[in-house]
């Protein structure tokens, strides 16, 4: 390319990065001002248009006049977007956390920290898939107006509380403008759960660590004396025996499993009632889990397709909160085992937990699959029904008609 060439080309290439750059700035005003109108003002402006034309051409006077009426209208409920909408903005929930059922209570407060007064505007609060309204009255120059409110929940959620938005706009609702303000924050809704003192674990606990089949050389269960081959700490040779045989003898251990309280909640549909039936498992695993946190026991906590964080009781019952129903096609409370089989093998003691759609064959099937050597419960939730207990191959299996009676038949199975 030749230079005259080339100083032809850098032009050409500035004179579109400029156009680019303009109609993007451009495209940017026109949405700022397409998002004020709304749909009935689109309608309106439609209908201004068509009889504007109508009555250019046919000549009715008539025409003409209801198009000065609706543009004027139009024009009228425009001047409602004029206004400063400069809030400073707090939203306060006095608890994030809260259990199915309570009341979280909640103040939004709005400042005008600015120099000129702030019209009256319309502030609306979404709450999940709802959402509340408030109306602020005119603020002065540094004045605050503070709204409290209360979100009712009757069902375990974790509930987006915001962002909170300010909106300007005309009495009919054809113009509107928004300016969002804060950020949104989280409520989580728990689910119910249950105390139960120590001694209803008891028959899970794990203090000292499980036997294993798994020989091993360093561990602390003894189990055997052999004789010494290359490779074998010369701290664990037995001398007495080595003296008494002549050869050279080292103890041989069994590994152990140390207390590792793996609980498998199902979450597929088909196995659960109703939706009822559903909470009351979530709320049976999360008692169980709880407990288990509060002995010190090393928690781990299975669903259909992912693991929930169970570092802590208040990271536990968090999961919980969004626990839903899985996709049907991501298997049931035997497939469920498989997975924790798989991933979890060293598990001493695990937990499953599921619906009335279960029957014997497929929990024997699950409790089958699962790590050899762990101790077992089967938690059944079915609503209405009376507590039972009974042996499905080496796994005890309750079944538990509400919450409440969850303490009382673990307590059977101690006995």
């Amino acid at each position: 390319m030749t230079t005259e060439a080339l100083g032809q080309a850098v032009p050409v290439r500035d004179r579109r990065e400029w156009w680019g750059e303009l109609a993007a700035r451009a495209w940017r005003i026109l949405r700022r001002v397409l998002v004020v109108v709304r749909p009935a003002a689109w309608v309106l402006i439609a209908g201004a248009v068509v009889l504007w034309i109508a009555g250019a051409s046919l000549g009715w006077w008539e025409l003409t006049v209801a198009a000065i009426v609706l543009t004027v209208l139009l024009a009228l409920c425009s001047l409602f977007l004029i206004g400063r909408t400069a809030y400073d903005v707090t939203l306060d929930l006095t608890r994030t956390r809260v259990v199915v059922g309570e009341r979280a209570v909640g103040a939004l407060t709005l400042s005008n920290s600015g120099g000129r007064a702030i019209l009256p505007s319309r502030v609306v609060l979404p709450v999940g898939a709802g959402r509340g309204e408030f109306q602020v009255s005119r603020l002065a120059p540094g004045a605050s107006a503070e709204e409290l409110f209360a979100i009712p929940t009757v069902r375990r959620a974790v509930v987006e509380v915001g962002p909170v938005s300010v909106v300007r706009g005309d009495p009919l609702g054809l113009f509107e403008r928004v300016h969002r303000k804060d950020e949104p924050v989280d409520l989580f809704v728990h689910p119910r759960t249950v105390l139960f003192d120590g001694q209803s674990l008891g028959f899970l606990r794990d203090l000292e660590g499980l036997p294993a089949t798994d020989l091993s050389r360093d561990d602390v269960s003894f189990h055997a004396l052999r004789e010494y081959q290359p490779g074998d700490d010369l701290r664990h040779v037995h001398w007495k025996s080595t003296a008494r045989t002549g050869s050279v003898m080292v103890r041989q251990y069994e590994e152990t499993r140390r207390s590792h309280f793996v609980i498998g909640l199902s979450t597929h549909p088909g196995e659960y009632r109703d939706d009822d039936e559903f909470e009351l498992a979530v709320s049976a695993a999360g008692s169980l889990g709880l407990r288990a946190l509060r002995d010190s026991q090393r928690v781990e906590v299975r669903v259909q397709e992912r693991s929930l964080p169970a570092g802590t009781g208040k990271q536990f019952l968090d999961s919980l909160s969004a626990v839903e129903h899985s996709r049907p096609r991501a298997g049931g409370v035997v497939d469920l085992a498989g997975v924790v089989a798989a991933t979890l093998p060293l598990a001493s003691v695990v937990v499953l937990v599921c619906g009335s759609g279960v029957d014997a064959n497929s929990l024997r099937a699950a409790c089958a699959r699962l790590p050899f050597g762990a101790r077992t419960l089967a938690v059944v939730a079915e609503s209405g029904a009376s507590p039972s207990l009974r042996r499905i191959a080496d796994a005890d299996v309750v079944t538990v008609g509400a919450l409440e009676q969850l303490p009382a038949a673990l307590r059977k199975v101690l006995a």
